[in-house]
């Protein structure tokens, strides 16, 4: 398995280093130590973090992927859990495409109306 610094992680992930060590500051991302006390971080981390920047991107907030990474750090016993923050953000995501929609259509609608289709 690789080991990677942090700022080889952090090019890896695309995050930079002080979101890096903030998001570890939150819990969201763990690094580990060598025996110098340098981080270092595995391509299992990197998977992680790359979920971290998909979850944020879908505006999920830091409070709750603070409690999916912990539920996560609980083991499988916690997937009804995270399955159930997951949802909710998926219910919240398909609100706010049904009001893009409604923006488009009334957008497309004035158009026409200019247009005189």
């Amino acid at each position: 398995m690789s080991h990677y610094s942090i700022g080889e992680f952090a090019k890896k992930t695309g995050l930079s280093i002080p979101t890096l060590r903030y998001y570890e500051q939150e819990k969201l991302i763990c690094s580990h130590r060598e025996e110098n006390n340098h981080r270092y971080y595995n391509d299992s981390d990197v998977a992680w973090a790359q979920f971290i920047i998909r979850l944020k991107k879908t505006g999920m907030s830091i409070k709750n992927m603070k409690k999916y990474a912990d539920l996560r750090s609980s083991g499988d016993a916690t997937i009804p859990q995270r399955l159930k923050l997951l949802f909710s953000q998926l219910d919240e995501l398909h609100q706010q495409q049904y009001e893009i929609d409604q923006h488009i259509s009334f957008l497309e609608n004035k158009i026409k109306t200019y247009l005189g289709i």
